[in-house]
């Protein structure tokens, strides 16, 4: 069990970028959450394996059909087991 930070840049507020990463997380059964950030990134934690985690990753590249991602900054960190699902933050 892995656990990734991702911070995605680009436009990716107000185009349902959070929900739709809340049903792509869960389908792919990793949980954590997602929120928006104050400069207009969105950011999210998920735990679970790497290939898992990696696929989330990869979706976030493109994300909803509104979204325009310029930038994807990847961090891993040591799993905490801290989440029972995957949740929207305010």
């Amino acid at each position: 069990m892995e656990r990734l930070r991702v911070i995605v840049s680009g436009r990716v507020q107000g185009v349902w970028y959070r929900a739709s990463t809340q049903k792509e997380a869960r389908t792919l059964g990793l949980v954590g959450w997602v929120r928006n950030r104050s400069n207009g990134d969105v950011e999210w934690v998920a735990e679970g394996d790497r290939q898992t985690l990696e696929a989330l990753a990869q979706w976030s590249l493109l994300g909803p059909p509104l979204a325009d991602v310029q930038n994807l900054n990847r961090h891993w960190e040591p799993a905490t087991h801290e989440f029972q699902g995957f949740t929207i933050r305010s």
